[in-house]
């Protein structure tokens, strides 16, 4: 990722992303209908293409060059609870989206936006005529029905969205008009425009009142009635599901919700085992430079795999498009390569922004009490660092790519802190084995430790089974760990488990993830290893909620030094000066690196995905992140098949 000042980040332009907007009605002249959706025109059952699109539709330059409409997108989820990959492919459409290049903002749903000088009031502006998928307006009514029925609602948030806070008090909203809204804050909200943009922060665009309204009981007075003909206990557990913000798996499982994605769920993951297919959205807000209504592809058809090895073999004979996720792995790339005649595909260089390759996260939240003082004993978790051999997890699951180092700030990047990348990275397991005797050392009969009720410390780490380079370091590491006198064991999983068990649950010893950021503005928007703050911060999940909600009953307040850090990142996160951004963000960095919450391997080597021959307009070298959701930045409405 570019590294540059955030005033630099805002004023990214669109130049760079290629979009334009077209003035007036000019989008009503020469476009052409679409012959996938010619049937339903003809009949009278869609209105034509003219009618469907906004007043200003974006206008979207493509990459090399325009395209037609037709055909498929070959895709795949790997396992039942793969969903969030979906955001990637066809969920990134914010108000403001990341530009192709990662060096700015741009419009996106929104036609315009303005900043008050002190990054305290943000005015947006929709686009006159814009219509959900179904063909009903969408307009500020939708704004403000999030922020009445969902996000000010006591009954029905699920916490996140902290940044809509500031000094404790929740931003304003004001509208003005069908297309226009302010949101005001009580002091400097610097990241907000960005916070937009982030993968998953998009409530604003994934909210159609006319829908959801019918599931809230202040809306309709018959909403309990539908909860109990859907086996759930009130309007309230039926409103979240339909909302969908508690995680992907249940939002994108919905085919009923409209949406202003460039293509729409005919038959949602979950309905059928073999195939999940979405269509073109008759009324997506996008054009290309010749008057072609976006998305290209009619179709976006994922065959749904059990696991990576199943979409390794479908990829090498030629039945995925474009992928990165899951299959390309150091250990899969000689066997993609050799395999790039049959399958018809080349490949793409992913530049790598996560902070770590893996970071291993023991549960500091822990329900039972020997084993939460246990974790939460620093040099425990000192201890259990300097067991590991990095060097030789590298050499073995990168094939030597990479560098030994705990989730952290890359070199090289302003906001490098040493301390925090290197301290405890040595393989040195006589000295962890001198650590762990000053805290545990009594043994039982086969050398294991035993804790203060003596048990033996066994240590099960929960691993979404899909990340096959997880699996791989921690058959490594396990032994590594024995050695030390710790008993710690893997347990695998399908991701939608997973998510159920760590990201939703309490009940486990420790897991392991990826992600988060190892630079600049990105870092400061993902600090996931640095601060507990999120549903990402698998290793504090109630001191996380404590940051989000604290007077939730599952929130657990943080000692004293902790609850410091988030200060910090609520400090951050309100200013909008660059200068005193990167000073307190330095801060955060430090105060991270004496806490340890976490520890990791090394940091990623730049990665690959495959794409076939016949697509046109992918980018030959892209970031890789979650929050720049690969590719969705990259504008997946302009892909198509030559």
């Amino acid at each position: 990722m570019h590294r540059i000042s955030r005033r630099a980040f805002i004023a990214g332009s669109a130049a760079l992303s290629g979009a334009v907007m077209l003035s007036g009605s000019a989008h009503a002249q020469g476009i052409a209908e679409s012959a996938f959706l010619e049937a339903e025109v003809s009949s009278g059952a869609l209105p034509p293409v003219a009618e469907r699109l906004p007043v200003n539709p974006l206008v979207i330059t493509p990459l090399e060059r325009a395209g037609q409409q037709g055909g498929d997108w070959n895709h795949a989820l790997v396992g039942g609870g793969s969903l969030s990959m979906l955001v990637r492919y066809q969920g990134y459409e914010p108000l403001l989206r990341f530009n192709p290049e990662w060096t700015g903002l741009v419009e996106n749903v929104a036609e315009s936006y303005e900043v008050s000088p002190d990054s305290t009031e943000y005015t947006i502006k929709l686009r006159e005529g814009h219509k959900w998928s179904d063909g009903h307006p969408f307009t500020t009514e939708d704004i403000q029905f999030w922020y009445d029925a969902y996000f000010t609602d006591e009954e029905t948030n699920l916490g996140e969205q902290a940044f809509w806070t500031v000094d404790g008090q929740k931003g304003e909203l004001e509208v003005i008009d069908e297309t226009t809204f302010k949101v005001r804050f009580a002091g400097p909200n610097g990241f907000f425009l960005q916070q937009l943009a982030w993968a998953q922060q998009d409530q604003l665009t994934r909210c159609p009142k006319h829908y959801l309204e019918q599931f809230h009981i202040r809306y309709n007075p018959e909403a309990d009635a539908l909860a109990k003909a859907a086996g759930l206990e009130s309007w309230i557990a039926l409103f979240q599901r339909e909302i969908g913000f508690q995680d992907d798996n249940t939002f994108f499982q919905n085919a009923n919700r409209p949406t202003l994605n460039a293509w729409y769920f005919t038959e949602a993951p979950g309905q059928n085992t073999e195939l999940s297919i979405a269509i073109r959205n008759p009324y997506y807000f996008k054009v290309d430079t010749e008057g072609t209504q976006l998305p290209y592809f009619d179709r976006v058809v994922y065959q749904m795999v059990a696991d990576p090895e199943v979409l390794l073999l479908k990829t090498l004979q030629g039945e995925i498009d474009i992928m990165d996720q899951y299959i390309a792995t150091p250990a899969n790339r000689p066997t993609l390569f050799d395999g790039q005649e049959t399958g018809d595909y080349h490949f793409y260089t992913l530049k790598e922004t996560a902070a770590n390759v893996m970071a291993f996260q023991l549960n500091l939240n822990h329900l039972d009490e020997t084993k939460r003082e246990l974790f939460n004993t620093l040099e425990f978790r000192h201890a259990m660092s300097l067991a590991v051999d990095r060097q030789a997890l590298i050499d073995a699951v990168f094939i030597g790519q990479g560098t030994p180092a705990q989730p952290s700030i890359v070199e090289g990047d302003p906001l490098y802190n040493e301390q925090l990348a290197k301290a405890f990275t040595e393989y040195d397991p006589a000295r962890a084995n001198e650590m762990l005797d000053a805290i545990i050392p009594e043994r039982d009969g086969e050398g294991y430790r035993l804790d203060a009720e003596g048990r033996r410390v066994s240590i099960i780490f929960e691993i979404d089974q899909t990340r096959t380079t997880f699996l791989d370091m921690f058959e490594l590491a396990i032994p590594m760990f024995q050695q030390v006198g710790l008993d710690v064991q893997m347990r695998t999983m399908d991701r939608s488990l997973w998510e159920e068990r760590v990201r939703r649950g309490r009940e486990y010893d420790a897991t392991a993830h990826q992600f988060g950021a190892n630079s600049g503005i990105a870092a400061m928007l993902d600090a996931r290893f640095y601060v507990p703050y999120n549903s990402n911060c698998f290793y504090a999940p109630g001191w996380s909620l404590y940051y989000t909600q604290p007077e939730n009953e599952a929130a657990i307040e943080p000692p004293e030094a902790v609850k410091a850090q988030q200060d910090l990142y609520r400090e951050l996160n309100g200013t909008g000066d660059a200068a005193k951004q990167n000073e307190i963000m330095a801060q955060i960095l430090q105060n991270a690196a004496d806490l340890f919450f976490t520890f990791g391997v090394s940091w990623p080597p730049d990665g690959y995905g495959i794409v076939k021959n016949d697509v046109v307009n992918l980018m030959d070298t892209m970031p890789n992140s979650f929050g720049w959701p690969t590719p969705g930045p990259a504008r997946p409405e302009q892909f198509f098949k030559a």
